[in-house]
C-alpha cells in the first residue's frame, strides 16, 4: 500500500482571525510572534506544513533569529521549503532589523556611555562566529563620525597592530575613538589578550593625541567596559 500524500497545509486554510497578515493589519506586528512574522516573509508553505510552521523549523534548525542572521544564505535556501528567493527576503529583513537598531538616520548618533555602544552594536557583533574588531571615530561632541572593522580572527595583543587601529582616525582626524570587540564564546569577560591590548592601544593614543575613550567587549551575554573596570586604563 502507497502512503497516502500529505495534504497542503496553507494558512488560507486557517481561520481568518488565525491569519498573520489579518492579525498584521488589525493589531499590529508586536502581535505576532516570530514564527508568524517569517510566516508573512515566506508566504506559502509545502504539502504537511503551512508557512507558519515552516517558519517555527527554521528557528528550530538554527536556534532563533539570531542563528538564522548567522547562516549564510545558501544554508536557509537549502531547507525545505524556503529556496532562493523566500531565503533572500528573510535576509532582507533582518537586515533592515539590524540596520534599524543602529538607528541609521540623517543624524549622527551621539555616544554617551558603553552602554550606548552596546545597543547600537551587539546585534551585529554578538551572534558572529570570528572575533571582529571594529573602531569607532568620534568627534569632539561624541558624534559618530564613522565606524569600520579593522580586523576580523583572533583578537589579541600578538596579533593586532595598534597603528592599524590609529590609520582610520588619523585620516579623519577624529580626536577620540572607541575600540569595540566580540567573543564569540558568549563570555565579555575580558582576557589577559584584551587588557594588554587596551593598554597598548592607550599608550599610542597619548602619543598620537587621540583620546581612547573605552574598549568594550561584547558578547551574547552582555558586555564589558574596560574602562569601568579600570582595566589597560590608567
Amino acid at each position: 500500500m502507497r502512503d497516502e500524500p500529505k495534504p497542503d497545509y496553507r494558512i488560507a486554510d486557517l481561520d481568518a482571525s488565525e491569519r498573520p497578515r489579518e492579525r498584521l493589519a488589525e493589531k499590529g506586528a508586536k502581535s505576532l510572534n516570530k514564527a508568524e512574522l517569517l510566516a508573512i516573509l515566506l508566504r506559502t508553505g509545502v504539502p504537511g506544513e503551512n508557512a507558519i510552521q515552516v517558519g517555527q523549523r527554521l528557528l528550530d534548525k538554527f536556534g532563533g533569529l539570531e542563528g538564522i542572521q548567522r547562516a549564510s544564505l545558501a544554508e536557509i535556501c537549502n531547507q525545505h521549503g524556503v529556496g532562493a528567493a523566500k531565503a533572500a527576503q528573510i535576509k532582507a529583513a533582518i537586515e533592515l532589523g539590524s540596520r534599524l537598531k543602529k538607528g541609521e538616520s540623517e543624524t549622527r548618533a551621539t555616544i554617551g556611555s558603553p552602554q550606548d555602544v552596546a545597543d547600537r552594536y551587539q546585534y551585529d557583533l554578538a551572534e558572529l562566529e570570528q572575533e571582529v574588531l571594529m573602531v569607532i571615530l568620534l568627534d569632539t561632541r561624541n558624534h559618530i563620525l564613522e565606524d569600520m572593522e579593522v580586523y576580523r580572527g583572533s583578537v589579541n595583543s600578538s596579533q593586532v597592530r595598534v597603528a592599524e587601529i590609529f590609520t582610520p582616525a588619523v585620516r579623519r582626524n577624529a580626536p577620540s575613538l572607541i575600540v569595540v570587540h566580540n567573543h564569540p564564546s558568549g563570555d565579555p569577560t575580558p582576557s589577559p589578550d584584551d587588557i594588554a591590548m587596551t593598554r597598548a592601544i592607550v599608550q599610542a593614543g597619548k602619543i598620537l593625541d587621540v583620546d581612547v575613550l573605552d574598549h568594550i567587549v561584547i558578547a551574547r551575554h552582555g558586555y564589558v567596559s574596560l574602562k569601568e573596570r579600570g582595566l589597560g586604563f590608567v
